[in-house]
């Protein structure tokens, strides 16, 4: 498993929606926000870069959200979050979603063995969708404490 350790700061501007993950089904609940916000984005004709990004945050929390073009005003209901992570380990998993679980597992193994410390938010940018699922990119990113 190839991981970086980023030490240059990153910061994502997204818009979309958070929720509570009942019964720690993380991808059913992001599935159903992720939903929400495109209903929103594609009505609202908002300006967008087509790649859903999935935060994890404390307390069973989940947000499915889009970088978009310009701030799209107080009319959608979009809720609007910054990620800002100072220090961040990143990894391309390629291959199907249903796998990233997995990844983001020996992921954590592989930084605890390396001497460091994991903590949240924890992120997924999707890279565009490709219809052989070897082929999907997924940026798993985790901030570093």
């Amino acid at each position: 498993m190839n991981v970086e350790i980023i030490d240059t700061k990153l910061v994502i501007d997204v818009y979309g929606f958070s929720g509570t993950s009942l019964n720690k089904n993380y991808s059913e609940t992001a599935f159903k926000l992720m939903n929400k916000m495109w209903q929103i984005v594609k009505t609202k004709e908002l300006k967008n870069k087509g790649i859903n990004i999935w935060v994890y945050e404390p307390n069973e929390n989940i947000f499915a959200g889009v970088e978009l073009y310009d701030s799209p005003g107080q009319d959608t209901g979009l809720e609007h979050k910054i990620i800002d992570l100072p220090k961040y380990a990143w990894y391309n998993h390629i291959g199907p979603y249903s796998l990233i679980k997995q990844a983001g597992q020996n992921m954590r193994a592989e930084l605890k063995g390396r001497g460091f410390q994991v903590g949240l938010p924890y992120v997924e940018i999707y890279g565009h969708w490709n219809n052989d699922e070897s082929k999907l990119e997924t940026e798993l990113l985790m901030a570093l404490t």
